[in-house]
């Protein structure tokens, strides 16, 4: 499916969308099947441990290189979609792949990615955002995204630490639930969500027998440099990856990725 001014317009209302179908099947079990054989990329994982103790894995760059995952990033139909969101030339800030395995994948708490990179990497400005793309069926049961609908308007948060991960204030939480809806972004293979970087979302641990992954994408728009991180690439413009990602000629990840090392 394409990205069309309906997309756009709950976008500005909600703090996300969901494009369903916007990558084919053929071309997500691509992905994942790159994704799950990619060495590297499993060197590079990394845990995050929740407030009970579960561990999400995940591997974070910041490098566009001549991975599929890149090709991946800069496919036209997200730039251009990405584009219309935030109203300008876009940049790409980092990719991550989260991986929740079956019965022992953590929960991700409360939060809004601006305030991490508000804090941290020194963005003035919360031009920015996430797409998220499930690249196996994401359930309540498995723990799906939630959203905080229309929490976006809210502004940025205040944010501390809850386990290993940057919580959002409780009590700002707390309060925005009675008066906003809860959803439960259940996606498909293919499916993308497109969430605003103050929409407050967060996920249950997995306690099924199925996996959760999604690949996820941060972008910027190129004129907020930020003051404190030293990527380039969250201020590059991005050249787009027109046609299928099954006409793509990258594979597995380099090292030339920029990862982020915990």
């Amino acid at each position: 499916m394409t990205f069309t001014h309906k997309h756009l317009e709950t976008y500005r209302r909600d703090g996300y969308v969901v494009v369903k179908n916007f990558f084919s099947p053929e071309e997500i079990g691509l992905l994942y099947e790159v994704a799950t054989s990619d060495s590297l990329l499993r060197q590079k994982s990394y845990d995050r441990t929740d407030a009970s103790g579960l561990k999400t894995k995940l591997a974070l760059w910041y490098a566009l290189d001549d991975s599929l995952y890149s090709q991946f990033a800069r496919a036209a139909r997200t730039v251009r979609a990405v584009e219309q969101l935030l109203g300008g030339t876009v940049a790409h800030y980092h990719s991550k792949l989260m991986q929740k395995e079956p019965r022992t994948g953590g929960a991700w708490e409360w939060h809004q990615d601006y305030g991490y990179w508000y804090k941290n990497n020194g963005f003035l400005f919360p031009d920015m955002l996430s797409a998220l793309t499930a690249l196996t069926p994401a359930t309540r049961e498995n723990g799906c995204l939630q959203m905080i609908r229309g929490s976006h308007k809210m502004g940025r948060v205040e944010h501390g630490f809850t386990g290993e991960q940057v919580g959002a204030d409780l009590e700002k939480v707390t309060e925005a639930l009675k008066i906003m809806p809860l959803d439960y972004l259940e996606m498909e293979p293919g499916d993308t969500a497109f969430f605003h970087c103050n929409t407050l979302h967060a996920s249950a641990a997995n306690l099924s027998d199925k996996p959760r992954w999604s690949i996820i994408t941060a972008y910027n728009l190129a004129s907020n440099k930020p003051y404190k991180d030293v990527h380039e690439c969250s201020y590059t413009p991005i050249v787009p990856f027109e046609g299928s990602l099954l006409e793509a000629a990258g594979t597995g990840i380099s090292e030339g990725a920029d990862f982020l090392v915990k």
